[in-house]
């Protein structure tokens, strides 16, 4: 698997806090990455498993539309360290 600074840089985003819902807006700022670059990664890392996801409670809004977020799994955790530290990660679809 090819690392990049971007997938670093929303992995390490993303460890910090590795239990937190994750607003992909929050993710966004927190980790530098361009919007266009970071949603597919995202995409990926969720269709691979790495990623959970769900929609905000519409009740708590606002008047806005509900936000997108994304959560760890168990797996991701792993997998996102090892390519956090450089070492191979456990799956190669990242």
């Amino acid at each position: 698997m090819k690392r990049t600074a971007a997938q670093i840089a929303i992995a390490r985003v993303i460890l910090d806090d590795p239990h937190a819902q994750h607003w992909g807006y929050s993710l966004r700022l927190a980790s530098g990455i361009r919007s266009g670059v970071m949603y597919p990664i995202l995409h990926r890392w969720h269709t691979a498993g790495l990623l959970r996801d769900g929609w905000e409670n519409p009740a708590e809004t606002r008047g806005r539309p509900p936000r997108r977020y994304y959560q760890l799994t168990e797996s991701g955790q792993q997998a996102l360290e090892a390519l956090r530290d450089g070492s191979e990660p456990k799956l190669a679809s990242l």
